[in-house]
């Protein structure tokens, strides 16, 4: 449906996740009015239980037609700009797939925090009002060709992920998280945002194409503005050396709430960032291509090195989400087509092994208690032998071990760097994925070589179970399958990632 200029299809996934949030929020209001007066502990426990499962349920309903939306335009081949004259959003194969990809992480997300959120006495509505507007940030930020939807798809983004981070406010740890981030970030974004000022001045324009045609013209000053835009994109994405908010942010937020950002925030800002430098930037390959070869090599470096003195579960993969980081780089400075399909194939992959280890982490949290040590593994096979050998298959496909779908997306970055004579970030690439070996098996032997804990852990609820069901088969399902579809199910995960990166070539 077009009007004077404007294509209001475009509009059509953020609408449907948008309506989903106010609708949480005044659901909230209305069924928390069954819990005046004093109907006694345990009964309250349990209305709050039963109105926290219909939010999340419509939280699901919105998402899934924001997905459903996306999918659809994705098939159809939709190339459509908000408006022709000034298009500061598109749909397209590249942000329909991102939306689709960041929908089902945040679906997932929220199908993890249903019996989550009431075992650590957090069970608040909002919580998936704000999970559903930082969703929508990302929608944005993902659809963005223009300087100025990305910095506010940027801020819509990151203003409920504060705010999530510190959602458990009984916690102190929550609470330092969520202040360390909200500094960090409002810093970066002033960095981000003084970067755009200097490329808007440098070349009279905030759209991609725009840069592109008159970023010559700039000069030194077109160079600090591109050098600042890249800072302020490697903090959101966690390069070192802006890495630093990661390992607290993660360790003292919600573990759903973590999840959600591991998968969904990466997801979003690679592919903006992907998108800024193939489209505002195509001439400045060589040069670009040296400052990303650093920092893949750097993250690769800190983030497996940090990962291997951690002993808090949360904290070591989160340096884990950084030594990814810079996996994925490789292929940014490789900066070929077929790097561009090996990103978005890694993206896709990465979600579901990233998701399905912090579900097991949920799935054992009972009490208003997280198990969050390596030590609090010990024995695990003995008590819950299901659990356990979830958490070692996800943690071997976050290794990159043959027979998983971790292997294959890192293969086909190899593939690509290989291809592009990148035998430097090659080399770091496989030996810093031998040394992640020695701390992702950190778990499975504890959990199968040392003796049980006395501690029981919670049964593992429907909704934990569906989770961790379908990232499993995700993760076995494309690893033998990621460029043929036995089942006939149209999803030939190597292809559709390709047809998404079509857009850039």
């Amino acid at each position: 449906m077009t009007s004077s200029g404007y294509d209001f299809s475009v509009l059509a996934p953020f609408c449907f996740i948008s309506i989903g949030a106010l609708a949480v929020l005044l659901l909230e209001v209305l069924l928390s009015r069954s819990l005046r007066g004093d109907p006694g502990p345990e009964a309250r426990l349990a209305k709050t239980a039963r109105i926290g499962t219909l939010l999340a349920l419509t939280s699901t309903g919105a998402l899934a037609l924001s997905i459903y939306a996306a999918i659809y335009m994705f098939w159809g081949g939709v190339v459509a700009p908000f408006q022709a004259a000034h298009p500061m959003l598109q749909l397209d194969s590249l942000s329909t797939f991102a939306i689709a990809l960041v929908g089902v992480g945040a679906l997932l997300s929220v199908w993890m925090s249903i019996t989550y959120l009431p075992a650590l006495r957090i069970n608040h509505g909002e919580y998936y009002a704000l999970m559903l507007l930082s969703t929508a940030g990302m929608f944005v930020l993902v659809s963005s060709v223009d300087l100025v939807t990305v910095f506010l798809g940027i801020e819509l983004t990151s203003i409920p992920l504060y705010a999530l981070v510190g959602f458990d406010r009984r916690r102190l740890r929550s609470n330092e998280s969520a202040l360390k981030y909200f500094l960090l970030g409002a810093f970066t974004s002033a960095i981000l945002l003084y970067g755009m000022a200097l490329l808007y001045g440098a070349t009279g324009h905030t759209d991609f194409s725009g840069i592109n045609r008159d970023f010559a013209r700039g000069g030194i000053l077109s160079f600090c503005g591109l050098g600042l835009v890249i800072v302020g994109l490697a903090f959101k994405i966690a390069a070192v050396p802006f890495h630093q908010w990661t390992p607290d942010v993660y360790e003292g937020a919600p573990t759903s709430v973590t999840a959600f950002m591991a998968v969904t925030v990466k997801t979003a800002a690679f592919v903006v960032l992907l998108r800024f430098l193939v489209l505002a930037l195509p001439e400045l390959g060589e040069r670009v291509s040296i400052l990303l070869q650093v920092l893949a090599a750097m993250t690769m470096l800190v983030g497996n090195v940090m990962a291997v003195i951690q002993t808090n579960v949360k904290r070591m993969l989160a340096y884990s989400s950084i030594a990814h980081a810079g996996y994925i780089l490789v292929a940014f400075a490789t900066g070929t087509p077929e790097a561009w399909t090996a990103v978005l194939f890694y993206l896709f992959v990465y979600l579901f092994m990233t998701l399905g280890t912090f579900c097991v982490v949920i799935a054992l949290a009972h009490g208003g208690r997280e198990w969050e040590e390596v030590d609090d593994f010990s024995g695990l096979a003995v008590r819950r032998p299901a659990l356990a050998a979830l958490m070692t298959l996800f943690l071997l496909s976050l290794a990159g071990i043959p027979g998983t779908a971790g292997f294959m997306a890192k293969f086909y970055l190899f593939v690509a760097a290989v291809n592009a004579d990148q035998i430097a970030l090659v080399l770091i690439l496989v030996a810093t994925s031998v040394v992640s070996l020695f701390y992702y098996l950190r778990l499975p032997i504890a959990m199968y070589m040392r003796e049980p804990r006395s501690d029981s852990a919670a049964e593992t609820s429907s909704n934990e179970i569906v989770v961790l069901a379908l990232c499993a088969a995700a993760v076995l399902y494309f690893a033998i399958f990621s460029q043929a579809d036995p089942l006939g199910t149209g999803l030939q995960a190597l292809d559709v990632a390709g047809r998404a990166a079509d857009f850039l070539h």
